[in-house]
């Protein structure tokens, strides 16, 4: 399990696992299990509203799922910046998001290279499962994050498919009020859980997805 490993070891098993057929394929896994279209509901509905940021930072572009929300229902002088472990992902959402706006930027997770309070917004969508430890991604997801600046988070749950997501993904899952206990220990508080639709709420088949906010 990619927990149980050493930093260095994190960061080559997720280069392995995406730059790889599995990278290749995520945009079309994403499509198929609901979250882009189900996700750009949450935006266009304002569940998280992106009507007012400046300065975002979206962590774990992957093929840029969120990205493409962003820069529909992000004002359009916004700046986004899309960061990522893996470079051929970054490479992948570049193609496939066709936008002069992004910034493409890659590196790791527990090591931000911004400077503190740099971002008004973070969204962050399947990635602390993949870290050794959340808590190191979460403090630096709060440090690049200025005063009362604003964070959508997604990630696996303590669940049936958030299980099948593990094996698939070969990540960990999160109990939501360990993570959540985690996020206050940064000074990361919830605002509101995010819900895709019901079916999500009552069997927690869609993950963790909560709205967050750094003390101001």
């Amino acid at each position: 399990m990619i927990r149980k490993l050493s930093y260095d070891q994190y960061r080559d098993k997720v280069r392995e696992v995406y730059d790889g057929p599995q990278g290749a394929l995520l945009s079309t896994a994403s499509m198929l299990s609901l979250h882009i279209p189900l996700g750009e509901r949450l935006f266009r509905k304002g569940k998280f509203d992106l009507s007012t940021v400046r300065r975002v930072l979206d962590v774990g572009s992957g093929a840029g799922q969120i990205a493409q929300h962003l820069l529909k229902y992000a004002p359009a002088d916004a700046s986004i910046s899309c960061f990522d472990l893996s470079a051929e992902m970054l490479r992948r959402a570049d193609q496939r998001l066709k936008s002069q706006r992004p910034h493409f930027i890659a590196g790791d997770l527990s090591c931000l290279p911004f400077a503190d309070g740099a971002f008004d917004c973070v969204t962050c969508g399947y990635v602390l499962e993949h870290l050794p430890s959340a808590h190191d991604g979460l403090n630096e997801i709060a440090r690049v994050l200025m005063p009362g600046g604003r964070v959508f988070l997604l990630t696996t749950e303590d669940s049936i498919s958030g299980a099948w997501t593990s094996r698939l993904w070969r990540c960990r899952t999160y109990n939501r009020d360990e993570l959540l206990k985690a996020c206050d220990e940064v000074g990361l508080h919830l605002v509101k859980d995010l819900w895709f639709t019901a079916v999500h709420k009552a069997f927690r088949a869609g993950g963790i997805c909560v709205e967050l906010q750094k003390a101001r």
